[in-house]
């Protein structure tokens, strides 16, 4: 392409070449994108200024036979994991640059196969999958002509990308918490057995107990998600074992189940009894009494790292396979270490 002189106009590829980086991170460079440090971004920027690199110029290196849209296809969309990673995602694509088009499937196959044939069809540029739950769900397979990461919910072929949390780090991480706050006869109630996450806590919990030479008090206690289940499951617990004094719960909701029970046994948290939750989900866990210390998912830093693949796989960056998992971190509040 040349300008009206006859000179022709500057590429992507030649202020990459001039700044001595690949396309892909002066791409990243200009628009704010990536693990760029900010001596290479400025670098790139000082190099496509004096190159005269326009916007203009800038968007038909970027999006030539781009339509500038991502779909994001979820089974979750009233659920409280799918907004946190939608939020991430947003952050990561920038406000007016890229169009997202979100699908919700309601976890059925063939509503699910209907979106994604109307997302290709609208030509987008890549691909989002996001769960329900941490449990391994179908590939969309391999012959999808735009990238897909799967976010949360992991693809259960290895060839594709996904992200989810680490749910057994997470379980680590809230023992090793009340091993912290002195707590010694700790008790675990989650959720249904069946789910990976719930297993995967477990597991967790159990290795940072083995770590220290502990145990968990009683069997592990797994039903529902509920609060009602962690008001029942508690106030067999205290019965049957009325000397524990933590209790690691699979999630925010058991942990307020607990919370009730405890009061209603005379049980003063966290003097005599910590509670810990999983999930962080903040109406939750703020509103408790006390204030609910949890593990929390990270899901706005996985939705954003999901989108920030997409880019890498838009800009022809070899984005990787399998799974992997993301760190989560600790909220403290006032269930395991008493406010002053």
């Amino acid at each position: 392409m040349s300008d009206a002189s006859g000179a022709r106009a500057v590429t992507l590829s030649d202020v990459a070449a001039r700044a001595g980086v690949s396309i892909s991170t002066a791409s990243k460079a200009l628009n704010d994108r990536g693990d760029v440090s900010a001596v290479t971004r400025a670098k790139v920027r000082a190099i496509a200024e004096e190159l005269a690199f326009t916007p203009n110029a800038m968007a038909r290196g970027l999006l030539a036979g781009r339509t500038g849209t991502v779909g994001l296809l979820t089974s979750d969309l009233e659920g409280r994991f799918m907004i946190p990673i939608l939020m991430g995602a947003e952050d990561a694509f920038g406000a007016g640059r890229i169009n997202v088009f979100l699908c919700d499937a309601r976890g059925d196959a063939i509503r699910e196969q209907h979106h994604l044939r109307e997302l290709l069809s609208r030509r987008v540029d890549g691909i989002i999958v996001v769960g329900r739950q941490t449990d391994p769900r179908p590939s969309l397979g391999q012959e999808i002509p735009v990238p897909v990461v799967y976010a949360y919910a992991p693809s259960d072929d290895p060839r594709d990308l996904s992200l989810t949390p680490d749910n057994y780090a997470g379980g680590r991480l809230a023992i090793e918490h009340l091993l912290a706050c002195g707590r010694r006869r700790i008790a675990h109630i989650s959720g249904e057995p069946s789910y990976a996450a719930a297993q995967d806590r477990l597991a967790g919990a159990r290795a940072a107990l083995a770590a220290a030479g502990l145990e968990l008090v009683g069997e592990p206690m797994l039903s529902e998600w509920t609060e009602h289940w962690g008001r029942d499951a508690a106030a067999m617990l205290l019965q049957r074992h009325p000397d524990i004094d933590a209790v690691f719960c699979g999630s925010d909701q058991i942990a307020r189940g607990v919370l009730d029970s405890a009061r209603d046994l005379g049980r003063v948290v966290p003097d005599d009894l910590a509670v810990i939750g999983y999930d962080n989900w903040e109406v939750l866990a703020t509103n408790a009494r006390p204030e609910l210390t949890s593990i929390d998912a990270n899901l706005q830093q996985l939705g954003r790292q999901a989108a920030l693949r997409v880019f890498d796989a838009i800009d022809g960056v070899d984005i990787g396979e399998g799974t992997h998992h993301l760190p989560v971190r600790l909220a403290i509040r006032g269930s395991t270490i008493a406010r002053r």
